[in-house]
């Protein structure tokens, strides 16, 4: 288990202080996460001006402007996160459970289908991909399972119940499809159990199940006639593993994003220039692509300080871990941070052709306003975790 503030070697001792003053929280603040989430909201705002420049005839802006306010209500909402305390998650985790499956299971009855998936509701003013809030429902609510049987963390029937609650949402997210986002949730929960605290044997063991899981659905089942994929998903597979086998037509998404990425050499070809996203030649290339057109436009230097920004903001996530004052924040931390490297790592993967294509957005860059202002809502919550932790130190040694 990862040692954190707050904790002796066992990591399980609560720190005491409750109710922390807010101008003492907002002092605490992580300044440093915070600005460097300014700058990747900045660069993915600039970056998203050049890849759309020619998507609407008349209005090189329509996207620019509608992330601009995807941006406002997500700062909003960061901010409000930043402000409560964490154990406020904790206390009621099983409502936040229920919100969390509630709010993906509504999708199977009014959901809107787009691209062989039915994943977004439309609500009028706003069409919102419920499983991209759900992510960090997920992990308040399985933190807190954790952290209220964190003496039986030893117990394999401990780990097994947090699987099992945490399936729940992976399966409803698997069934519509959205293999990306579930494996997203795996992730976060996998950090999760490693935060807290669970043996290596059991981690050891869930690592097994998933390699046979993985063996299951990808060549046992077909083999005598099941299939748990659809179509593009196996295609998308078979491409990444065997590509001398992928049809043609499979393979021109990802040949066109490493193309588009290889074409920006060192300093990029500018909006005017990136022919691959001018032209149409690479599709989703400001969603799921964008990242192959952003370097495609800015070259390696502007891919590489996006990169590093990324860098900056997933170290002080990490050290955000260090800092928590009780188990329940520490797990919380671990989740939100892991589940943001598998998505930078798969998004970023995938256009260069080292991850299988999925629909996994780049965080703070891709068009979309659910996971911009999820992903900003679990920043506010990392921000809160380490500013409550090093108030509460500091309490600590006032007292001492």
């Amino acid at each position: 288990m990862i040692e954190y503030a707050g904790s002796q070697r066992a990591g399980l001792r609560r720190e005491s202080g409750e109710g922390v003053a807010l101008l003492s929280v907002l002092r605490s603040f992580d300044w440093i996460l915070l600005v460097g989430v300014a700058a990747l909201v900045g660069v993915g705002l600039w970056g998203i001006a050049g890849v759309t420049k020619f998507d609407i005839p008349g209005d090189p802006n329509y996207y620019l402007d509608k992330q601009i306010v995807y941006v406002a209500a997500g700062a909003a909402l960061m901010l409000a996160f930043a402000l409560v305390d964490p154990d406020l998650y904790r206390r009621y985790w099983r409502l936040v459970f229920g919100v969390a499956v509630g709010l993906i299971a509504v999708v199977f009855l009014l959901g809107r289908a787009a691209r062989g998936s039915t994943r977004w509701i439309d609500v009028g003013f706003f069409t919102f991909q419920p499983s991209e809030f759900g992510k960090l429902l997920f992990v308040l609510a399985l933190a807190g399972f954790l952290a209220e049987r964190q003496r039986a963390l030893a117990a394999a029937g401990t780990t097994l119940r947090a699987v099992g609650l945490g399936l729940v949402p992976v399966v409803l997210v698997f069934a519509q499809p959205d293999l990306g986002t579930a494996l997203v949730y795996l992730a976060a929960l996998g950090a999760m159990l490693f935060v807290a605290g669970a043996p290596w044997r059991h981690l050891a063991a869930l690592g097994g199940v998933a390699a046979l899981v993985v063996v299951i659905v990808l060549w046992a089942g077909p083999a005598v006639g099941v299939d748990f994929l659809k179509g593009y998903q196996k295609e998308r597979l078979i491409c990444f593993t065997r590509p001398a086998t992928c049809p043609v037509d499979a393979r021109y998404n990802v040949e066109q994003s490493i193309a588009a990425v290889g074409s920006g050499q060192v300093s990029g070809r500018g909006p005017n220039g990136a022919t691959q996203t001018r032209l149409d030649f690479l599709p989703e290339h400001h969603t799921d692509f964008v990242f192959a057109s952003f370097s495609e436009q800015r070259g390696f230097v502007g891919a590489s300080f996006l990169l590093a920004l990324y860098l900056l903001v997933l170290w002080r996530g990490l050290r955000v871990v260090t800092v928590a004052r009780n188990l329940y924040s520490a797990v919380v931390a671990g989740g939100i941070v892991v589940a943001l490297l598998f998505q930078i790592f798969v998004n970023v993967g995938m256009t260069m052709g080292i991850a299988p294509i999925t629909g996994i957005p780049l965080p703070f860059v891709s068009v979309g306003g659910s996971s911009m202002i999820a992903n900003l809502a679990a920043m506010g919550v990392l921000l809160a975790v380490y500013a409550r932790g090093r108030a509460s130190r500091a309490s600590s040694r006032r007292r001492v």
